[in-house]
């Protein structure tokens, strides 16, 4: 069975017995008469599909189904095409070699559309094809070329716009890959399916996504990619620990396929290009490695409960042994009551809250001459994204924190002394 890859509702509606070409370069004029002299009334764009209705001096005569006009193209700014089983070889001969230039997507998503039409069915390269479609439309995304954009989703291919810590980001649907992992396809292509479909920035990660990166076989793979699979498996299960936990689910599990995957990196074999990703893969670990606390004791001379709020939200209570409140604080992130650690004088309290699945923060309960305090310690002074606070010891009057976070790009880790004493100036 034909495998459509495409939604190519130009090329249905063309006659079968007229010609076609594809524009090779952006703003390429669509002219009323052959001549530079005459004023374009259309700009046609790189990867169009143009109907060719005849030919005068060196330019075609061609009509835009899209902007439902005629008009004249240069000839040497298009490609004519057959359409033909014939053609075929040559089709994907250049759409290989679109794949590694940069600038190019939508000229190939064109030719990757062309391909499948001229191909026979027996012959057609499915997977390879859908590979090389993915690769260029996620280059797309990352380009945002309005124009571009607007020329490959009338060959089927769509983008999503997603928020991510306050900004926006424009990505592939991932259907070409989607499709591809339903087929016969080599460890190589799986991978690039895999680590495409769970891009952090971009899609929720499911655990049955988690699960597919766990069937990967990672020991098929040259050593650079292999990393980057355990890479993405690793920050995939951390954020699946995160979603459990939120859900009052086993988050222990998880975490510890994070953990296990983070481990079987070979940092030897890290890409120069993958070293920032390690960082942010570590830093994503270590968020969610408080999920393999014991649990907590309510023996202790203060313990942490926990009660609903307002709809999502969850409220932290310091409570003593007679289970008295003494202080409370509301969040809509998860809160880890196995973290809690209280001071040798029992005037302070620590706990691990978890705003984001890449955010953890420390809140340090402080007992002072007007009562008890809450002081959140984030990560680091910037909004909230990828890092977490953790708790490194009391000392004499102080709590001890180790800060990990990605600042614009690059892993920062800083440790600092808090106050615990005289809390009501705060």
């Amino acid at each position: 069975m034909r495998i459509l890859l495409l939604v190519i509702a130009l090329l249905l509606s063309f006659s079968s017995h007229a010609g076609y070409a594809i524009v090779l370069q952006d703003e390429t004029a669509l002219r009323p008469a052959p001549g530079a002299a005459a004023r374009p009334n259309a700009v046609l764009y790189q990867g169009e599909t143009v109907e060719v209705r005849g030919e005068r001096l060196d330019y075609l005569r061609v009509w835009d189904y899209t902007r439902e006009r005629g008009g004249y193209v240069r000839a040497s700014q298009v490609r004519r095409l057959a359409l033909e089983p014939a053609e075929a070889p040559e089709l994907l001969a250049i759409l290989r070699f679109l794949r590694g230039m940069p600038g190019s997507e939508a000229l190939g998503i064109g030719i990757a559309a062309a391909y499948i039409e001229a191909v026979p069915p027996e012959a057609l390269e499915g997977a390879e094809v859908l590979d090389i479609m993915g690769v260029l439309a996620e280059r797309l995304a990352r380009k945002g070329s309005g124009s571009h954009l607007e020329v490959v989703a009338r060959y089927g291919v769509r983008f999503l716009t997603v928020e991510r810590y306050g900004r926006m980001r424009l990505c592939y649907d991932g259907a070409a890959y989607r499709r591809l992992l339903a087929m016969r396809t080599t460890e190589e292509q799986r991978a690039r399916a895999m680590l495409a479909l769970s891009e952090p920035s971009c899609l929720k990660p499911e655990i049955t996504l988690a699960q597919l990166l766990d069937g990967t076989d990672e020991s098929a793979l040259p050593g650079y990619l292999r990393n980057r699979i355990l890479m993405r498996r690793a920050s995939v299960w951390a954020s699946v620990a995160y979603q459990r936990a939120r859900q009052g689910e086993d988050a222990a599990s998880a975490a510890q396929s994070a953990a296990k995957a983070f481990l079987a990196i070979n940092r030897e074999e890290l890409a120069e290009a993958d070293q920032a990703v390690y960082a942010e893969t570590q830093t994503r670990v270590g968020a969610v490695r408080v999920a393999l606390a014991p649990p907590p004791s309510t023996e202790k001379p203060l313990h942490i409960a926990t009660a609903p709020g307002e709809p999502g939200q969850t409220c932290v209570m310091l409570v003593d042994a007679k289970k008295k409140e003494l202080a409370r604080r509301c969040t809509y992130g998860h809160v880890w009551p196995a973290t809690a650690v209280v001071n040798g004088a029992a005037n302070a309290l620590a706990v691990a809250v978890q705003p984001t699945e890449s955010w953890r923060e420390l809140w340090v309960f402080r007992k002072g001459k007007s009562g008890w305090t809450v002081r959140v310690v984030p990560p680091a002074a910037s909004s909230p994204g990828v890092g977490y606070a953790d708790f490194a010891g009391w000392t004499s009057g102080g709590i001890r924190v180790t800060r990990q976070a990605i600042v614009g790009n690059r892993l920062q880790i800083t440790r600092i002394t808090y106050p615990v004493r005289n809390s009501a100036a705060s």
